[in-house]
């Protein structure tokens, strides 16, 4: 699942001594793949993850040999079931264009003489989209604290501007479009002192995005800047200084170095078996690119696992009913009791270094779910009389671009896919991973955003499961701060009026972590998904009418709103 639109990513800080204990899933580090069968099972999902989310595919970041080689996985399954190619020149793959963006190491910006040098006094934060936004011309003028909403300058006071913003948690992130900060011409976050190694090694990594589009808005940096830097900038130092305080003058741009890097969306057909209703399509996708390597190196896997797990139960969904103080007060002692026994795990297990996020439930479960899925309808007696789209995109984690590029540039008649299915971690979901968590369930997003039918539906489907799940529709109200609805492929099926569902169990303490890895996953739980989604299938392509979008459909082109 794609990071959340949020002003800045939370901050990740550990104690030294974090330690971790046995994990409570008896489950291996490396597993030997077995056959599998028609059946969706836990041990076909196994086999299937185990390869999937293996070391071995350097966690498959858009755009790098690690996504080449999980796309390679997913096209030798789909030519094994007998799937009808579906992407480019009748291949199995839809090539997207992919373009590196890294910041010039020649750069320099000056403010009255003052002269910044990239990589030195300053880096960018990678961002998505469009041409960076010109900072040259523009006003140096303090914004005061990230974060801090009370003391701010306001969207008329940025506007223009090259706003300095202190940043005490270190934390690096892009600015959200409702931000007041959003028409800046640039935003520059203060490390405490000289850039720090993992800044610096953030600054390092390339944005990886689509070509922009010649009418293509341009898009607001953040940079991270000494502090030295900044008050260069601003011509007096930051401890006292009041929120609007003007500095300098900018002069110059910054500048970039692109490359291709091309990477590739998953396309299959199961032909349906109505000759007049085959024509349709629904579509069921979920998304095969995760994050890559750890920017700033390996850390001790076991001792993140553990306290990652128990910072999340602490802090989860703050916007529901909290915890009470006592329970919330417990909670914080656990994780801080998570310090003490480093010798004695290490007398079970040796330090394990890990750099790499293996995506296993984001959004690798997603993808062997819907394997397994394609794998129980090329399998099965009968077939449905649409036919069904399978789709693995890529680029989700980039801002859901292997998606919107399939969606703008589909393979089949747009028109003639009548709903999708996404799938994007659906893996974990019990009470070890979320507090309102369970073996049942499941949180939907937009099933009745566009279809009441389609939506109606899913809940009647589920009614005759076998184990049915307890949905949680916390997640799809409107305006919810996490704005999950926007943050996975279904939405951009959705912009163009195409019926949606999305399912997942949730984000929990691995989530974009190197720890996220097939050990820690409940197949049980996610077979259940995968035998629902199969069932759910069925029933809206054996429908004698496409479902009904009795909802308004949004602008294709305009920003998601939840």
């Amino acid at each position: 699942m794609s990071h959340r639109n949020a002003f800045l990513l939370g901050a990740l800080v550990l104690a030294p001594a974090v330690v971790a204990a046995q994990s409570t899933r008896p489950l291996p580090l490396k597993r030997r793949a077995q056959p599998t069968t028609a059946a969706i099972t836990e041990n076909d999902l196994m086999s299937r993850l185990y390869v999937f989310a293996d070391d071995s595919m350097m966690g498959r970041e858009a755009g790098t040999v690690g996504a080449m080689k999980g796309t390679a996985y997913i096209a030798a399954e789909v030519t094994r079931l007998g799937l009808t190619p579906a992407g480019d020149n009748g291949s199995y793959f839809q090539n997207v264009p992919f373009i590196a963006r890294t910041l010039d190491s020649s750069t320099t910006i000056a403010v009255n003489g003052a002269t910044l040098a990239a990589y030195k006094d300053f880096v960018v934060v990678p961002f998505r989209g469009a041409q960076p936004r010109a900072i040259d011309g523009s006003t140096v003028v303090y914004g005061g604290v990230a974060g801090d909403t009370a003391h701010a300058l306001t969207a008329e006071q940025a506007e223009g501007k090259f706003v300095i913003l202190r940043n005490p948690t270190g934390a690096l992130g892009r600015i959200a479009a409702t931000s007041p900060l959003a028409k800046a011409a640039g935003v520059a976050l203060v490390d405490a002192g000289d850039l720090t190694a993992a800044t610096l090694a953030t600054g390092r990594s390339p944005s990886l995005t689509l070509p922009p589009a010649p009418n293509a808005p341009s898009a607001l940096i953040s940079l991270a800047i000494s502090a030295s830097a900044a008050e260069r900038l601003l011509g007096a130092p930051l401890q006292g200084m009041t929120v609007g305080t003007a500095g300098g003058t900018v002069q110059g741009n910054l500048k970039f170095v692109e490359r291709a890097a091309p990477t590739r969306n998953v396309v299959a057909i199961l032909r349906g078996s109505d000759p007049a209703l085959r024509n349709q399509y629904l579509a069921i996708g979920a998304h095969s690119d995760h994050v890559g390597y750890r920017a700033t190196g390996a850390v001790d896997h076991d001792s993140l696992h553990l306290f990652l797990a128990q910072r999340h139960l602490a802090t989860e969904n703050p916007t529901a009913a909290p915890l009470s103080p006592e329970a919330r007060q417990a909670m914080q002692a656990r994780v801080a009791a998570i310090h003490v026994n480093l010798d004695s795990v290490r007398a079970l297990r040796p330090v394990r270094r890990d750099s790499i996020n293996n995506g296993a439930d984001d959004d690798g479960s997603g993808s062997v779910t819907v394997l397994e899925v394609a794998q129980a309808f090329a399998r099965g007696k009968t077939r449905p009389k649409r036919s069904l789209l399978f789709v693995w995109h890529t680029g989700e984690e980039k801002g859901l671009l292997g998606s919107r590029y399939f969606s703008d540039h589909p393979t089949v008649p747009r028109d003639s896919i009548i709903a999708q299915i996404n799938i994007d971690m659906v893996g974990r979901g019990g009470k070890a991973d979320l507090g309102a968590g369970s073996d049942r369930y499941l949180q939907l997003v937009g099933s009745r955003r566009l279809s009441t039918e389609l939506g109606d539906l899913v809940e009647t489907v589920n009614k005759t499961e076998p184990m049915p799940f307890t949905f949680d529709y916390t997640f799809d109200a409107n305006g919810h701060p996490d704005n999950i609805y926007c943050r996975s492929d279904h939405y951009n099926y959705a912009r163009y009026g195409i019926p949606v569902v999305f399912m997942t169990t949730g984000l929990h303490g691995d989530y974009h972590q190197v720890t996220d890895e097939p050990q820690y996953i409940d197949y049980a739980h996610m077979a259940r998904v995968g035998r629902f989604v199969l069932d759910l299938a069925t029933r809206v392509a054996n429908l004698d009418h496409r479902p009904l979008v009795d909802k308004p459909k949004p602008d294709p082109n305009a920003a998601c709103k939840q």
